[in-house]
C-alpha cells in the first residue's frame, strides 16, 4: 500500500513549482524559492515508493539519467535549450545526463515540466524489478553514449535488465590512442580490472599504468580518467557503486 507522505511529497513538488512558476519569480531555482545551489544539489530523492514493495528502494541513477536524456532527444531539444527552460547550466544537465550527480526532488521536478514527462514516469520502476537474477549473454549488454564530445570510449552495460540495481557493470572498450579528454568525478565508489590490453589510469594527478589482470578500488568522487596509448584494444570491466546516494524512491 502507498505511503500517504510520499504520494503527498510527490504531489506536493509539482504543486509548489507550478504554482511558484506563475508568482512570477525568478528563472531556475528562484521558481522554487530556492537557490540555483541547493536545487542543484546532489540531494537523495524520496518520493512515491512502487505498490507492494514495502521500505522504499533504490531508483538507479543511471536508468534516471537515460530516462532523461532520452526524453530531451525525443522533444528534439538541445542540451542548451532544456538547461535554459530549467534556468540551470548546461554543464550542470550535462552532469546530470552522464550519471555523474544526483539531481534533487526539485530539480527533477522543473525538468519533468520542461519535458512535459510526468515525474512518476521518471522514476518508476520498470516490471523487471521483481527479478532477482538477471541474465546477460555475450553480445547483448547495452551501449550507453557517455561524456559526447570528449570520450571515445565504449560503454557496455552489462545489467540493464534490473532498474533498481544498487552497482552498474560496465564493460569499456578504449581504442588504441583513444579514452577521455579530462578527467572527471562522480558520484560514489568504482572497482575496475582490465581484461584484455593496457591502459594508463589517471587519479588526482597520478597517473598508473595497467595490465591485464590488474584492477584498482577508489573513491569516484576524486577526478579520474582512462587512456590507451597503446597500439591495440583495450577492454577494462567497470563497477560503479553509488549506494545510500541513489536516488530514493
Amino acid at each position: 500500500m502507498l505511503s500517504n507522505n510520499h504520494v503527498t511529497r510527490c504531489r506536493q513538488a509539482h504543486a509548489r513549482g507550478a504554482m511558484e512558476r506563475r508568482s512570477g519569480r525568478a528563472g531556475g531555482g528562484a521558481k522554487l524559492g530556492l537557490s540555483r545551489e541547493r536545487v542543484a544539489g546532489m540531494v537523495p530523492l524520496a518520493c512515491c515508493p512502487t505498490p507492494g514493495s514495502g521500505p522504499r528502494s533504490v531508483m538507479n541513477l543511471v536508468e534516471l539519467s537515460l530516462r532523461i536524456r532520452q526524453a530531451r532527444i525525443d522533444r528534439g531539444l538541445t542540451l542548451d535549450h532544456l538547461a535554459t527552460r530549467i534556468g540551470m547550466t548546461r554543464s550542470w544537465l550535462s552532469k546530470v545526463e552522464n550519471f555523474r550527480i544526483t539531481p534533487s526532488l526539485q530539480a527533477l521536478a522543473q525538468i519533468s515540466e520542461a519535458l512535459e514527462v510526468p515525474l512518476s514516469r521518471l522514476l518508476a520502476e520498470a516490471e523487471e524489478r521483481s527479478s532477482r537474477l538477471v541474465l546477460v549473454r555475450a553480445g547483448e549488454g547495452r551501449e550507453i553514449r557517455r561524456d559526447g564530445g570528449i570520450s571515445d570510449i565504449g560503454y557496455e552495460s552489462l545489467a540493464h535488465s534490473r532498474t533498481d540495481r544498487a552497482m552498474d557493470p560496465f564493460m569499456l572498450t578504449l581504442p588504441s590512442g583513444k579514452g577521455r579528454d579530462k578527467p572527471l568525478p562522480h558520484e560514489g565508489e568504482e572497482f575496475l580490472i582490465v581484461i584484455g590490453g593496457q591502459v594508463e589510469f589517471e587519479y588526482n594527478g597520478t597517473t598508473l599504468l595497467l595490465n591485464e589482470g590488474d584492477s584498482l578500488y577508489f573513491d569516484a568522487t576524486t577526478p579520474h580518467r582512462l587512456m590507451n596509448r597503446s597500439e591495440n584494444e583495450a577492454r577494462v570491466l567497470c563497477v560503479f557503486l553509488t549506494g545510500s546516494k541513489g536516488v530514493k524512491t
